[in-house]
């Protein structure tokens, strides 16, 4: 069983305040409807070398980068559809591959141990992916509440409102239950417009209006300052002041 899916958009992020919030949801209420599924706990688990490479390249804002996670909707079982997913983004534009599996067949490739059964162009590019970075393991969980709309006359314009935004380096696995360090203020929402093209008018407008303008937030990236990297510095930081208790232990 596999389901393959290509997204080329733009994807524009702003954080905004429970009151901003609401106001938009008034502006979007004549031109969007919800998504069929409500509000999702989204679970991801993102992948990295053991230095960190790919989020310390994408810290720095380069041109050209990219990310690789397993995605699932619920709490996974071994036998319930995982989508990995492939990210790159290339001067502004996102583009994203991902291919459905059952979280044991995914958790056993994107690991190395044991190659999936599906056969097409995104396993090459993931394969591919893995190899050119070696050894790959899921170094965070993260999780998030998404409310997620569509614009009624274009379904390619899409409006996502991500909030209890969730971060751990440990119990790395999607069968696991959602915990975890926030990321955000409880008042605040990350809002995602995800489109092919321009914004619609009515939603520029309304975004002028109220002053919001948009920023660049990375989950992974602000979960890697946060707790990853004050952690490798503390770690670090013990191992060079500590005091020998005996000779033997610098052998």
């Amino acid at each position: 069983m596999s389901i393959k899916t290509v997204f080329k958009r733009y994807e524009l992020k702003f954080l905004i305040t429970a009151e901003e919030k609401n106001a938009i949801l008034r502006a979007m209420e004549p031109h969007t409807v919800p998504d069929e599924y409500g509000k999702t706990t989204i679970r991801n688990l993102y992948f990295d070398t053991p230095s960190y490479r790919l989020i310390r390249s994408s810290i720095e804002k380069p041109l050209y980068k990219e990310k690789m996670r397993i995605r699932s909707y619920k709490t996974a079982t071994p036998d319930s559809t995982v989508f990995v997913e492939l990210k790159k983004k290339f001067d502004g534009v996102v583009y994203k591959r991902r291919i459905a599996l059952p979280e044991a067949e995914a958790m056993a490739w994107t690991c190395g141990d044991a190659h999936t059964a599906a056969e097409s162009q995104i396993v090459r590019e993931i394969d591919y992916f893995m190899y050119y970075y070696g050894t790959l393991r899921p170094v965070i969980f993260l999780s998030y509440d998404r409310e997620a709309y569509f614009e009624k006359d274009d379904s390619d314009f899409r409006i996502t409102f991500d909030e209890n935004i969730l971060s751990r380096p440990c119990d790395l696995s999607l069968t696991s239950p959602v915990y975890g360090d926030a990321l955000l203020e409880p008042s605040l929402s990350l809002m995602e417009i995800k489109c092919h093209g321009a914004i619609p008018l009515w939603m520029a407008r309304t975004l002028s209006d109220m002053g919001i303008y948009k920023t660049s937030f990375s989950k992974y990236g602000t979960a890697y300052r946060n707790f990853i990297f004050p952690e490798i510095i503390n770690r670090n930081s013990n191992v060079h002041n500590k005091e020998p208790h005996n000779v033997n232990e610098f052998i």
